[in-house]
């Protein structure tokens, strides 16, 4: 079941640091292109800034974090950069995951899983039951991941369940199926590199995130560019379809 109440079906608690943050971490190419550097040099500079940002939230008490790492609609690349990409994520698995387990955090993987090679698949299988019960930080990669198929893969899970309830469902009654079920919602939303569209991801779960859109690149984006999406974060009124007054009365 979800970690957190829906924020469709009541007002969860939030506080001045988010529970949960969501990131797309878009800008590696570019960031590359500018340096007259091949693109997957930009992917591979982007993996040592999730450790940066995996640290960041340690250090700030946030216990949920999540990549979007490759969406669904990333296949359509070049094929020889969706084979370098497939080759970096290989070993950062490879490199990563008995640091992760060192240093107290859950691992997980969610998406569409289907499509990888036999060996990614044992590495995020082989790292995620090694991580499961640490507790300081969950990080979420969303690999091969797209929002309208995590809410199409929960329907067809829930339909398989019960052949009658999706005749009369709830809204939680669909919610324990979805990749992220383990997880609050996000509180907050990233989007590095300039762009200004949440590109299928989490479509359920960011219904009422507060979202933040950031010109870095994301090779770029560091401890101090995080504390500045905080700071916004922080300067929202949270309403939740309420009115101001509402909500200060509430708090």
């Amino acid at each position: 079941m979800p970690q957190g109440p829906s924020s469709t079906r009541e007002i969860p608690e939030t506080g001045s640091i988010p529970k949960h943050i969501a990131i797309i971490m878009d800008g590696n190419g570019r960031w590359a292109k500018t340096r007259y550097m091949p693109r997957i040099a930009g992917h591979k500079q982007g993996v040592e800034t999730v450790r940066g940002v995996i640290k960041a939230c340690i250090e700030r008490n946030i216990p949920y974090l999540t990549l979007f790492a490759f969406s669904s609609e990333n296949w359509r690349r070049p094929v020889d950069e969706v084979t370098s990409l497939m080759q970096l994520f290989l070993g950062a698995l490879e490199q990563e995951i008995t640091r992760l387990h060192e240093n107290g955090i859950c691992f997980k993987v969610i998406g569409d899983l289907s499509k990888f090679e036999p060996k990614i698949t044992e590495f995020i299988r082989i790292g995620e039951q090694l991580t499961a019960e640490n507790k300081r930080l969950t990080f979420t990669i969303a690999a091969n991941y797209g929002g309208r198929w995590d809410i199409m893969q929960a329907m067809r899970k829930m339909m398989m369940q019960s052949a009658e309830l999706p005749l009369n469902f709830e809204e939680e009654n669909l919610a324990q199926y979805l990749a992220l079920s383990y997880a609050p919602e996000p509180d907050l939303f990233i989007r590095t590199g300039g762009e200004y569209r949440i590109s299928n991801f989490l479509l359920w779960q960011l219904a009422y995130t507060e979202l933040y859109f950031t010109d870095t690149l994301w090779p770029d984006f560091d401890e101090h560019e995080l504390e500045r999406a905080i700071q916004s974060y922080q300067q929202r009124e949270r309403r939740f379809g309420c009115t101001s007054e509402q909500i200060q009365v509430a708090g």
